[in-house]
């Protein structure tokens, strides 16, 4: 009788697993065409987005060639735009159709507000003047902003990227592929020198020498610790000495200058706090802590000269 109700109880659970297994496959294959039509859904969003942005590029691009500068203006500008990342052929006429548009763009809103605000011709020119100005000057002040987060992102990824490349130096590989697996593992977690190390890597198999790809990349580049690496590289290829070692010193010198660095600017930040203390803590604690007192003593007062 035992046996039988084992039997029983395994073709139960047995036709029951059978049954869940049937039922799921047949909503995965329900489902997938749902998924096929929402990525390919997706996918025509995501074109028409890239459809959009290469529009405003090309837009951007004409302005850009429209506007006369010299050559020596344009070199200066296109090496602020490496330092920033931005190295296509379009990028520097693309940047100043995009200082042309905001200048006009912010000159049109000063006029807009003068004329509401002013009846004066002068003062409508002025506002003109001043949104054309500002306008011309803004993309410049970003483009500062954005060179001095992508130096500190490289800044911060360099020792990480020195430790794999130590590790690749003394597993037997040459400084190429030592790099290209520096490069392969910050790729999620620094894209911008992932980008850089590959790139030496890409140069030196397309025949160009590792001494000039090295000066490549640290010409591109405009961070001072970045920099100090290349030409760590180019010295230790120059005189063929010992790299592991020596990379291995420089990611523990690079590592205790961010200690000091963050300790100067945590005894700083004391002195900083003075003024914002000062000038809005400090008064918003006098009114709440004098205030009732002050009400007090005005009410006694003004009983006492009646």
């Amino acid at each position: 009788m035992s046996a039988f109700l084992i039997a029983g109880f395994f073709v139960f659970v047995l036709a029951m697993v059978s049954a869940a297994g049937y039922l799921l496959h047949t909503r995965r294959e329900a489902s997938e065409p749902e998924a096929l039509e929402m990525a390919a859904r997706i996918g025509m969003e995501a074109d028409q987005e890239k459809g959009l942005m290469d529009a405003a590029a090309s837009v951007f691009h004409n302005l850009g060639e429209m506007l006369p500068a010299s050559e020596a203006s344009r070199d200066a500008m296109r090496k602020r735009l490496n330092y920033a990342g931005y190295r296509s052929a379009a990028a520097i006429t693309s940047y100043f159709g995009i200082k042309c548009t905001s200048a006009v763009f912010l000159a049109m809103v000063f006029c807009a507000f003068a004329l509401r605000t002013r009846d004066d011709g002068s003062m409508i020119f002025a506002a003109a003047v001043c949104g054309l100005g500002l306008g011309f000057l803004a993309p410049e002040r970003i483009l500062d902003v954005l060179i001095k987060s992508r130096n500190q992102r490289l800044r911060r990824s360099l020792p990480p990227a020195l430790d794999l490349m130590v590790m690749g130096l003394e597993a037997g590989q040459a400084l190429d592929q030592a790099m290209l697996l520096a490069s392969r593992g910050l790729q999620s977690f620094s894209p911008d020198l992932s980008q850089e190390l590959l790139g030496v890597y890409l140069e030196t198999r397309a025949s160009k020498s590792r001494a000039d790809s090295i000066r490549n990349m640290r010409d591109r580049n405009s961070e001072p610790e970045l920099r100090k690496f290349c030409n760590l590289l180019l010295d230790a290829d120059r005189f063929g000495s010992s790299l592991a070692p020596t990379l291995r010193q420089h990611a523990k010198f690079l590592r205790v200058r961010f200690r000091q660095r963050a300790q100067e600017d945590a005894r700083k930040l004391t002195v900083k706090m003075v003024f914002p203390v000062f000038f809005l803590i400090f008064p918003a604690i006098l009114v709440v802590t004098l205030g009732p007192a002050v009400l007090i003593m005005q009410k006694y007062l003004k009983n006492l000269w009646v």
